[in-house]
């Protein structure tokens, strides 16, 4: 028998919808090939390929022999809308690829699930549609979606699976691969799965969508604990709060083996039950100038426990611009010491550290450069006290064995606070951004990460939960819905209309 042929493509992009348009650069930075390129890549022992994608190729070498058409991915993390012509670009190229690779017996595609274009409300969907349309209604079209994706109708209806991530961090994206490599197995052999949708009036913020305990853990499990002889899978996904588009909220997507009946009737049970708990979905926060005090005070004695602070409203891994300075300034002006900072993107601040070098003390301006409303110019006194070119490879948590490109890289020293400064805009998830500078997170009293929760997979070797304190301060990736400047979510929905109701469809 022929070796069955099975394309490999991605397009992950969550869209941030009032940060600024992402762009190709920002793409060809963090992970923009196709072709042998991607095929060599997912040769490599830390490649950039999200790891559904070389989850789905290990879960494919586990059963008999089969043909990997590499087509193209396109990794732009988080960021805003994508440019309407360059996401153009994408589609052709994958389009392009797909027509060459034909006939295929089967589609592989790792999506985030939460892109808009600057002319599309739903690019993922467009990914989808494009696929379908040259492959025809009987190839298997299996993805991947982050748990954070604003997922559509067309989008279930366009693919025969989309699996979501169960893990928030996401820890599991490598088994989510496995098992749409086990599925594509299947659907060769002649399953053809069947798939319900239902879309919830509910925007979680990003700080109460933890699974290790909290209302989407419970949901999670609950969803999970439906899987059986008929459910294959259980998708529940929270949605990507600050998408603003007509996409936005939680979404249940379970997919059947033989019977959409079943299918609808347990996505219709499992959105009944969130419902019903929505008011658990509320953010609990500790105010800048508390934050600061703790701060201080941990750095004046060794016996407190040391402490981690989270600028959740700056994560980069959900469109912010990884610079704000209220946090920066404020431990600075209080005096606080022993404390790191991680990972602050400015490009200009990080080359003019290495054209200055290791040792110097000058004028450090954060911000010189930047234009958004929340990232204000900063202003001290530095030390350069390391220098580096950013690259290394991700040791725990959601990053664990992948290349990571900071660029150019700095560590500076501003006070009490140790800055890493970095050139390529992402969010601070693995304690290697500061290993690789050779400091020993377990001797900080403070450490401060620009990220919303993907650090908790990485530094819970140094911090239990109690030790974590989410600050709370001003920018574009704030939990606080009610800042949100929305021009595009559906209304009425929950909690930006806290005594709407709603009634599942029938």
């Amino acid at each position: 028998m022929p070796l069955p042929r099975i394309a490999l493509a991605g397009f992950m992009l969550e869209s941030n919808g009032h940060s600024p348009v992402a762009t190709k650069a920002e793409f060809e930075a963090l992970g923009y090939f196709g072709g042998n390129a991607l095929a060599e890549d997912l040769a490599k022992p830390n490649p950039r390929a999200n790891a559904t994608m070389t989850g789905f190729v290990e879960g494919m070498n586990g059963g008999r022999d089969w043909a990997m058409v590499p087509i193209v991915s396109a990794y732009g993390g988080a960021s805003g809308p994508v440019d309407q012509v360059f996401f153009e670009e994408i589609v052709e190229k994958l389009a392009t690829g797909i027509r060459a690779a034909m006939p295929l017996d089967g589609v592989f595609l790792s999506l985030h699930g939460a892109a808009t274009a600057t002319g599309d409300f739903d690019p993922d969907a467009t990914v989808l549609r494009t696929v379908r349309s040259i492959v025809g209604p009987d190839v298997p079209i299996i993805g991947t979606l982050d748990l954070h994706a604003n997922v559509s109708q067309a989008m279930v209806d366009l693919a025969d699976v989309l699996s979501s991530y169960l893990t928030n961090p996401h820890v599991d994206m490598r088994e989510r691969g496995v098992e749409c490599a086990a599925i594509m197995r299947a659907m060769l052999g002649g399953l053809r799965p069947k798939s319900a949708f239902v879309k919830l009036p509910l925007i979680p913020p990003s700080v109460t969508q933890n699974t290790k305990s909290g209302p989407y853990a419970d949901i999670i499990r609950y969803g999970q604990s439906k899987l059986d002889h008929e459910i294959l899978n259980v998708s529940i996904c929270s949605g990507f709060s600050l998408g603003d588009t007509p996409k936005n909220g939680m979404s249940i997507t379970v997919t059947a083996r033989t019977s959409a009946e079943r299918a609808r009737e347990v996505a219709l049970d499992i959105a009944r039950t969130c419902w019903a708990d929505r008011q658990r979905y509320v953010p609990k926060m500790t105010a800048l100038e508390d934050a600061t005090a703790m701060a201080v005070a941990a750095g004046k004695d060794a016996r407190k426990p040391a402490l981690l602070f989270a600028d959740v409203a700056d994560n980069p891994g959900g469109g912010g611009r990884g610079n704000t300075a209220w946090i920066l300034e404020a431990f600075h002006k209080a005096g606080a010491e022993g404390v790191l900072l991680g990972i602050f993107n400015d490009p200009a601040l990080a080359a003019e550290a290495h054209s200055k070098g290791k040792g110097a003390r000058f004028t450090a301006r954060f911000n010189r450069n930047e234009t958004d409303q929340f990232s204000r110019p900063f202003t001290a006194e530095a030390t350069v006290e390391a220098l580096h070119e950013g690259n290394t490879v991700g040791r725990r948590g959601v990053v664990a064995g992948r290349a990571l490109q900071y660029g150019k890289t700095a560590l500076l020293k501003v006070g009490g606070i140790k800055v890493v400064v970095i050139s390529i805009r992402q969010q601070c998830c693995d304690p290697i951004a500061f290993e690789m500078f050779g400091l020993d997170i377990a001797k900080a009293r403070s450490v401060i990460v620009k990220s919303r929760g993907h650090f908790r997979a990485g530094f819970d070797e140094f911090f239990a939960d109690e030790h974590i304190i989410e600050v709370d301060v001003p920018g574009l990736t704030t939990p606080v819905l009610s800042r949100v400047p929305y021009r595009n979510v559906p209304r009425p929905i929950f909690p930006l209309d806290p005594d709407m109701s709603w009634t599942p469809p029938q």
